[in-house]
């Protein structure tokens, strides 16, 4: 376990932004966090993933937690058929996860290729895309707690996953470290699942009628570097608001304004509407405020083009609610977390 004083935060968070923080340590096993949470009061410590979930506003003058686990068991437990426990150290990076499970033939995470942040964090808020979300490959996630260094585990139930929600947003928020997370996949007779988003269209120009999981997550790799920014080239946290979840009844009145309006049904009786698509209408695709910016391909996504602080891009974000609040009457909130 390594630890720098006055550090700046720019290179730990995929907004690049630069505050600095009091001290810095890199945790590369669950003794070293324990040894840690047991030396300084919890209320001194803030944990650091992959950084590609939150916005930094202003330095942080506690000492930072980089969680740098590596490591990939397979668990030996009883499981279905054709399936596998895979326990992932949080530290993992989640895409280099997604391309291991692809090497392996291991099945189930390929529609959540190229997901900016760390294994350890993507159950926090439940990650999801192109119709699959974590919870649907969770088996359960080791966690020590930032009160007393004691570990737990957290079954699918316990977890209570909801839409880009679990109970570490919410009843355990900043309580409990994962350290590791467990995945049931397949490893063979894999269900793909093609039918959400371009996935599908993108397979039939290449000809593919039978996808092979590689394919779905080749796919999925295409589509969004196509429109999404590499936060490697340019600062973002991925997608900065939730899609908005609304009743059927809401969601009409809408459709009658905005008959092109896209939806998605949720449950019985609710709509989910792309945010992306409300922040364009407003007119914000594209804008720029400075160095903080509306990303011009994909308006769901907040950039910084160089120096922008914190708080700037949070004031734009400000600006993007308020305006698509006006529009269509709509509360879109934040899927990052804001520091």
């Amino acid at each position: 376990m390594s630890e720098q004083k006055k550090v700046s935060l720019k290179e730990y968070n995929t907004f690049g932004i630069d505050v600095q923080a009091v001290a810095i340590s890199s945790v590369t096993s669950v003794a070293d966090l324990q040894r840690i949470i047991q030396e300084k009061d919890p209320s001194e410590l803030f944990v650091i993933g992959g950084g590609s979930n939150m916005l930094l506003t202003k330095d942080i003058d506690k000492h930072v937690v980089h969680i740098h686990m590596k490591g990939y068991t397979v668990v030996d437990l009883p499981c279905g058929e054709n399936e596998i426990l895979l326990n992932v150290a949080g530290g993992e990076n989640w895409h280099d996860f997604v391309l291991y499970c692809i090497d392996k033939g291991y099945g189930g995470v390929e529609n959540l290729s190229l997901i900016p942040g760390n294994v350890g964090t993507a159950p926090i808020q439940n990650i999801g895309a192109y119709g699959v979300e974590l919870k649907d490959v969770f088996y359960e996630c080791e966690a020590v707690s930032r009160a007393n260094g004691e570990i737990k585990t957290f079954s699918l139930e316990d977890c209570a996953f909801g839409y880009r929600d679990s109970v570490f947003k919410t009843l355990l928020k900043d309580q409990y470290v994962i350290t590791s997370v467990t995945f049931r996949l397949t490893t063979k007779e894999h269900k793909v699942k093609t039918a959400y988003g371009a996935i599908a269209d993108t397979l039939k120009a290449q000809g593919i009628v039978a996808p092979t999981i590689k394919d779905v997550s080749d796919a999925v790799i295409k589509i969004r570097q196509a429109k999404l920014p590499d936060p490697k080239k340019i600062g973002n946290s991925g997608s900065f608001f939730k899609n908005p979840v609304i009743s059927q009844a809401t969601f009409s009145a809408l459709r009658k304004q905005y008959p092109e309006i896209p939806y998605y049904p949720v449950g019985s009786n609710q709509i989910k509407v792309p945010a992306g698509w409300l922040i364009e209408q407003a007119g914000f695709k594209g804008k720029r405020f400075g160095d903080a910016g509306v990303h011009d391909k994909q308006a769901l996504v907040l950039v910084n083009h160089g120096n922008a602080s914190g708080s700037e891009i949070w004031n734009l974000a400000l600006k993007v609610q308020d305006a698509v609040k006006e529009k269509f009457g709509l509360t879109i909130t934040p899927e990052v977390n804001v520091f």
